[in-house]
């Protein structure tokens, strides 16, 4: 209201100035002509009108860019052109000199009050958070900084920065390529070479820090610059990938330590968001071991796509409280359901199928760690055989309209117990495709950058504690994505499934375990002087060297970009084998019966028929 009080007042004062400078004499009369009055009027009323109907009411103008400058000259334009129609249809004519000098007046005061409330904003935060003043008191904490990219992300985190008493950083210069840039100043920060200089101008600025403010460089000149900075300055933080800055907004609290993430991740697979809303939103959708790193990151995608309800089963009554309590705190309008449950328990889960009917179900619950299952076959029979039968025999009987299975590239050709019983697990699935209305898939990949159990936690502890690093083999390989990729191809494949694939991520190549721990080493701004790698020897049931499939097994096109499907064998005899094995009595026999199944060898040997 007292916006357009003051609108209305700018363009009277406007529209006045302007028949006095036009018509001296006969500004004296105006009172007896009406024209000076009914348009002054007329002209104010029509820019009220116009301004409520196109939203400049509802703009917070201390935040406000260009595209609301433009918004208000198109306003009072349309504003102005009707003004001149109805002065040629009540007057003999319009007067157009008079209509012209008042567009110009009028948008200067009006635009002038807005951009007025901007520079108070801006003084009064100037004022908090004086840079001189900053520079004045943290001057021995603050760090010479170096940003890569004059961009609008580098723009803003200078901005930020200087807004901010939390950040002792004090912004020495950006490199940019943008030959345009070059020994400018921008937002106060001088432009002092391209990424081809980086080297030289850390070393001639007596740079103490970098930051990467590039959001949507892609993965591969990404990791090539973070590998460039990090040779010659150990203290690198980076700005989120374009994909993790939902919002399209970039915040200086959202800086962080370049990552191992940083240097082994790849070009994220974009998903198909039509595909994934429609199977999602409005659904009840269930994920199994809700608890874990995988489950708990398709619960946070899915609640994207807005399903009615998410049940959250888990054996580990904490890790479902935890991610509970998470997804909660997002106040979403979708219902949470806990639900503490054990897939080996079929009657438990009949109850859970039965009660809420499931259109879509993640089955993300399994033993996943070699050594130990290697240690007890009999318990990874009994989850990730049986339960991902039990889970998968419900969904077909409740009549679910999707399965997804979460397999690992450790099911092809399997040398250990944990590969085997995810490989039988996987015929299960392919074995009621055949004849069951829902549609399963499975779907598989490496290993997760940061889930629990993997090798980055380890190595963390390790370098924490000083070393030393322990890597079992120096030619050991792995192919490695992070747990949000690994979710969004999870939920990708179950819109894609047609009945009993294998799905698979073009996961580029493999990695070295030992490269990953000079990295890692490198990361914690130590060297291989300071944490030592140690050579512990490949552990029961590993590989050397993983594989996603046999050779020969994948379609030579992808069915979506970056993820293939598999083709692989089914098992005929299914049920018979089940029998034989649950005859198996000690470990050693039920894990020489598990990897020869899986490795379709499968003969009884005398060893094991002694067992049953």
């Amino acid at each position: 209201m007292f916006l357009a009080l003051l609108d209305i007042v700018s363009i009277i004062s406007a529209i006045t100035f302007t028949y006095f400078f036009l018509y001296p004499v006969e500004f004296l009369f105006a009172m007896n002509q009406n024209h000076f009055i009914q348009s002054a009027l007329i002209y104010s009323f029509l820019f009220i009108v116009m301004a409520g109907v196109s939203g400049l009411y509802h703009v917070a103008w201390r935040f406000a860019s260009i595209s609301e400058a433009i918004r208000l000259a198109i306003t009072l334009m349309m504003s102005t052109i009707s003004l001149y129609v109805i002065q040629l249809a009540l007057y003999d004519g319009a007067m157009e000199r008079m209509l012209f000098l008042s567009f110009c007046l009028s948008l200067l005061a009006l635009g002038g009050i807005r951009l007025g409330s901007r520079v108070i904003v801006t003084w009064k935060s100037n004022q908090a958070h004086n840079p001189f003043k900053k520079k004045m008191k943290h001057r021995k904490n603050e760090k010479r900084t170096l940003i890569i990219g004059a961009g609008q992300a580098g723009r803003m985190l200078v901005r930020q920065i200087n807004q901010s008493d939390n950040h002792r950083m004090a912004p020495i210069g950006f490199i940019d390529d943008n030959r345009h840039l070059q020994t400018l100043t921008v937002n106060g920060v001088k432009v002092v070479g391209t990424l081809e200089q980086l080297e030289m101008v850390v070393e001639n600025e007596a740079v103490d820090k970098i930051v990467f403010a590039i959001p949507s460089m892609n993965y591969q000149d990404r990791l090539a610059v973070i590998k460039r900075a990090k040779a010659v300055c150990t203290n690198v933080h980076t700005l989120p990938m374009i994909e993790e800055v939902a919002s399209g907004k970039v915040s200086v609290n959202q800086m962080r330590q370049v990552s191992i993430e940083d240097l082994l991740g790849r070009e994220p697979v974009e998903l198909d968001i039509s595909g994934i809303q429609s199977e999602v939103e409005g659904k009840t959708v269930l994920v199994t071991g809700a608890g874990g790193s995988i489950g708990s990151e398709i619960c946070r995608q899915i609640l994207k796509f807005k399903p009615e309800r998410l049940l959250l089963l888990g054996h580990g009554e904490n890790s479902i409280y935890l991610i509970e309590r998470e997804l909660r705190e997002l106040n979403l309008d979708v219902e949470l359901i806990p639900v503490i449950a054990d897939v080996q328990d079929i009657e438990r889960l009949r109850d859970v199928f039965v009660t809420h009917s499931p259109h879509l179900v993640f089955h993300a619950a399994a033993h996943k760690h070699v050594p130990l299952m290697e240690a007890n076959p009999h318990e990874a029979v009994k989850n990730n055989i049986y339960g991902t039968k039990n889970v998968a025999e419900m969904a077909d009987e409740y009549g679910a309209g999707r399965f997804v299975m979460i397999s690992t590239d450790k099911a092809v050709n399997p040398t250990n117990v944990m590969g085997s019983t995810k490989r039988v697990a996987e015929m299960i699935i392919q074995n009621l495709a055949k004849t069951s209305r829902t549609k399963y898939a499975v779907v598989r990949f490496g290993n997760v950058l940061g889930s629990r159990g993997s090798v980055i936690p380890l190595f963390k502890s390790q370098i924490e504690k000083g070393g030393p690093v322990t890597v079992t083999h120096p030619d050991m390989t792995r192919y490695f994505m992070t747990i949000p990729e690994a979710s969004r191809l999870v939920i990708q494949a179950g819109t894609l499934a047609d009945g009993g694939e294998v799905f698979v991520l073009d996961m580029g190549e493999p990695v070295k375990i030992v490269d990953l721990a000079r990295n890692m080493i490198k990361l914690s701004g130590f060297t291989e002087e300071q944490i030592s790698i140690a050579f512990s020897g490949i552990r029961p049931g590993e590989k050397m060297f993983e594989e996603l499939l046999k050779e020969g097994e994948v379609h030579p096109e992808a069915v979506y970009p970056k993820i293939f499907t598999g083709i692989v064998s089914e098992e005929t005899d299914l049920d018979e084998k089940l029998t034989q094995m649950k005859q198996l009595r000690t470990s050693e026999a039920l894990s020489l019966y598990l990897v020869n199944w899986a490795n379709e060898q499968l003969t009884v040997t005398d060893n094991m028929k002694q067992t049953i």
